[in-house]
C-alpha cells in the first residue's frame, strides 16, 4: 500500500513521476502528491482522490525540474485529505514521502512542538520532515541528517527525501517497507515497486533492511548499510517486459490476469518436473536435506495466500504424510507457538513484502524451526532474501488488487512442495499427479472458454446482498477464496462454510434470496456433498453448482449447473478456482464497482 516514486535526471522529471504514480495505482491509495525542485525552491502539488486529480493540477500549473519525489497515500494516521497527503514539508526546507508507520511519532511530535515546530497534518510522517529540518539547521548534509534520525524512528518505513539546500539530491531509506533503486543512463530513480519505473529503466537495485541511498546528478548512487558502511548491491534486470503492466485488449487488469493463468501455470512448472517426478532441486541445493529432516510443516500467510496454505494442508497430510498447521500471519507472532522438532516454516506472499508475513518470518527465526521456505512472486523481495530456501511462482506482475494468478501459481508451488517432501522422505512420487500437472494449463484453458456462460450466471447476483459458498475437503478453502473474491470486488457480503457445517447454523440463512454456490468435483466426498445440496433445496435456496462433467448433477428450476472438464482429484482445487474468479469479476462489472482498485483495499499490505 502507498507508493513512492523519485527521480534525479537530466530531463524534466514531472512526467516520469506522474507516470510512476499511475503505475502504482493498483496498490491502493486515497490521495497523491508531488514535490519538484523547481525554479530554485521545493514546489508541491497535492490532491485528494485519484492521480488524475493531481494530473489536472499539474496541467494547470506545471512543476518543471530535474529532481523530485511523488507519492500515493493510503490513510493510516489521519483521514484522507489534501492536508494529510504526501509529500510533507518542513518550512519549505525539506520534503518527505513515506510508506509505513512510525510507531513512536507522538513522542517525537511532542518534542518537536516544544522546539517550535508547527504541524499542518495529522500524519506520523510529518515528524520526519521536521526532524530532518532540525538536523539540517545544525549544519548536516541531507544524507548525514537522515543517517542520524532513522535510528530514532520506531516502526516501518520507506522514505524519499529532498532538501532545498541540496538541489539534484534525493535520499532514500528502507526499514520494513520495500524500496528499489532504478539505474538509468546518467540518471537514478527510487520507487516502492519496479513497475513504476519500467518506462525509464529495467535495471534495479533492491535495497536491504537498514539501507540508506543517495541519488545525485549524473546517475551517481551511494548506498550505506545499517552499520554505516558503504556497500555495493547487485543490479538486477527486470524479468518481465513493460507490456506485463498494461491491460492490453482486456477491460480490466483482473480479467487479463485471470486469462493469463494457463500461461503462468506452465511457467511455474517449467524446469521443475522430470518425466515422472518432481525435481526437488527446484527449491535449491539445500532442499533435499531439509525436506528429509521435515517432520511437520507450519504455513504462515495472509488473505488469499492463507487460503492457498489451507489447501496445502490437505495435500501435505494426504500425499506427503506430514502434519500441517496453517496460521494467519497477523495472529501467529502474538501467541506462543509450540514448534516440534523438525518443523519447516513456510511463508506465502505475492509481493514478498507483506508486513505481517515478514514479521512472522523474523519471529520464527528465534524459534526451533528446522528451516524456512518462502513461496513468492518477487525475486528481490525481503521474504525471499531472508528465507533459507525459496520457490518463485513466476506469475509475473499482478496489478489487480484481487489476487488471481498469484493464487493459482501459489497452489502449483505448494503441490510441488508436497511432491518434493514426499519424494525426499522416500515416500511415493505420484507420477499420475505429475502427468496431470503437465496437462493442467490446457484444462484451465478449457474452463476459461466457459466465460460467456459464467457471465450469464452472474446476472442472477446483480441485485443480491448476500451469498453463501460451500465446499468439502480441500475445496472448503476454495469456497473461502470464492467468497473473498466476491466480497472484495462486488461488495456483496459473502461467507464460506464446509458443506457439512450447514446444519450447524448457516442453514438458518438459506431462503430464496440467498444464492448458494458450491463446487462439486468428482472425489470421495461427492455423495456427502450432494446430500448437503439437497438440504439447501429443501429450504428454498437457489443453488449454483460448478460440477465435474462426470458427477451427474442435472440442472433444474432451482439448480443451475456449470459443467467443468474432469481433472485429477489432487488438482481439482486449482481448477475450480477459475470459475469462481470469473463469477466474481462479472458480478462486479454488473454492479459497476472499481474492479481493479476496490474501495478501502491495497495490493501490497506493507503496514501491520
Amino acid at each position: 500500500m502507498c507508493g513512492i516514486v523519485a527521480a534525479v535526471a537530466q530531463r524534466n522529471v514531472q512526467e516520469i513521476l506522474l507516470e510512476g504514480l499511475k503505475r502504482l495505482e493498483y496498490r491502493g491509495y486515497d490521495s497523491a502528491g508531488m514535490t519538484v525542485f523547481s525554479d530554485g525552491v521545493l514546489t508541491r502539488h497535492r490532491a485528494l482522490g485519484k492521480v488524475a486529480a493531481l494530473a489536472a493540477q499539474l496541467e494547470a500549473s506545471a512543476l518543471p525540474g530535474f529532481s523530485g519525489i511523488a507519492h500515493t497515500r493510503w490513510a493510516t494516521h489521519g483521514k484522507p485529505s489534501e492536508a494529510n497527503a504526501h509529500p510533507h514539508h518542513s518550512r519549505d526546507q525539506v520534503a518527505v514521502v513515506h510508506n509505513g508507520i512510525i510507531e513512536n511519532y507522538e513522542h517525537i511530535k511532542d518534542s518537536l512542538q516544544h522546539n517550535g515546530y508547527a504541524f499542518s497534518s495529522e500524519t506520523d510522517t510529518e515528524v520526519i520532515a521536521h526532524l530532518l529540518a532540525e538536523k539540517l539547521n545544525g549544519g548536516l548534509t541531507l544524507f548525514a541528517a537522515t543517517q542520524q534520525i532513522v535510528n530514532g524512528l520506531g516502526g516501518a518505513y520507506a522514505l524519499g527525501i529532498m532538501s532545498a539546500q541540496e538541489p539534484g539530491v534525493v535520499v532514500g531509506a528502507r526499514q520494513g517497507s520495500p524500496l528499489v533503486v532504478g539505474v538509468g543512463i546518467n540518471e537514478a530513480f527510487l520507487a516502492s515497486d519496479p513497475l513504476a519505473l519500467l518506462p525509464v529503466t529495467d535495471r534495479f537495485i533492491y535495497l536491504e533492511e537498514g539501507d540508506l541511498v543517495e541519488l545525485r546528478e549524473q546517475g551517481a548512487i551511494r548506498i550505506v548499510d545499517h552499520r554505516g558502511n558503504d556497500v555495493e548491491r547487485p543490479i538486477h534486470t527486470f524479468e518481465h517486459g513493460d507490456g506485463a503492466a498494461s491491460k492490453g485488449e482486456y477491460r480490466h487488469y483482473m480479467l487479463k490476469e485471470i486469462f493469463e493463468q494457463p500461461k503462468v501455470i506452465e511457467a511455474a512448472l517449467e524446469g521443475r518436473l522430470s518425466a515422472q517426478s518432481v525435481l526437488v532441486e527446484s527449491f535449491g541445493p539445500e532442499a533435499q536435506a531439509l525436506f528429509q529432516r521435515t517432520r511437520q510443516v507450519h504455513i504462515i500467510a495472509c488473505g488469499t495466500s492463507y487460503h492457498a496454505g489451507l489447501v496445502a494442508r490437505y495435500w501435505l497430510e494426504r500425499y506427503a504424510g506430514v502434519p500441517v498447521q496453517v496460521e494467519v500471519a497477523s495472529e501467529y507472532r502474538y501467541r506462543h507457538p509450540v514448534v516440534p522438532e523438525g518443523t519447516l516454516f513456510v511463508s506465502l506472499s505475492q509481493s514478498g513484502e507483506t508486513a505481517d508475513t515478514l514479521a512472522a518470518l523474523r519471529f520464527a527465526k528465534t524459534l526451533n524451526y528446522v528451516g524456512s521456505l518462502a513461496i513468492c512472486n518477487v525475486p528481490g523481495s525481503s521474504l525471499v532474501r531472508e528465507s533459507d530456501i525459496t520457490l518463485m511462482t513466476r506469475a509475473g506482475p499482478e496489478i489487480g488488487v484481487a489476487s488471481t494468478k498469484a493464487f493459482t501459481t501459489q497452489l502449483v508451488a505448494l503441490m510441488l512442495l508436497t511432491l518434493s517432501v514426499s519424494k525426499a522422505k522416500g515416500h511415493a512420487e505420484y507420477p499420475d499427479i505429475i502427468a496431470a500437472l503437465r496437462t493442467l494449463p490446457e484444462v484451465c484453458q478449457r474452463v476459461l472458454a466457459l466465460d460467456s456462460q459464467i457471465e450469464t450466471l452472474s446476472q442472477a447476483f446483480a441485485e443480491k446482498q448476500h451469498a453463501l459458498f460451500l465446499g468439502r475437503g480441500a475445496h472448503y478453502p476454495i469456497a473461502l477464496e470464492g467468497a473473498l473474491k466476491l466480497k472484495e470486488i462486488s461488495y456483496i457480503h459473502a461467507e464460506a462454510y464446509p458443506a457439512g457445517e450447514l446444519k450447524h447454523g448457516p442453514l438458518a440463512l438459506v431462503d430464496s434470496e440467498m444464492p448458494v454456490i458450491s463446487v462439486a468435483p468428482n472425489d470421495d466426498l461427492l455423495e456427502k456433498l450432494k446430500s448437503n445440496l439437497q438440504e439447501v433445496r429443501a429450504r428454498g435456496g437457489q443453488l449454483f453448482v460448478f460440477a465435474d462433467e462426470s458427477v451427474g448433477i442435472d440442472a433444474q428450476e432451482d439448480i443451475r449447473v456449470l459443467t467443468l472438464p474432469h481433472v485429477h482429484e489432487a488438482l481439482a482445487p486449482l481448477l475450480y478456482t477459475l470459475p469462481l474468479q470469473l463469477l466474481s469479476y462479472h458480478v462486479a462489472v454488473l454492479k459497476g464497482t472499481d474492479v481493479d482498485q476496490p474501495r478501502n483495499l491495497a495490493k501490497s499490505v506493507t503496514v501491520e
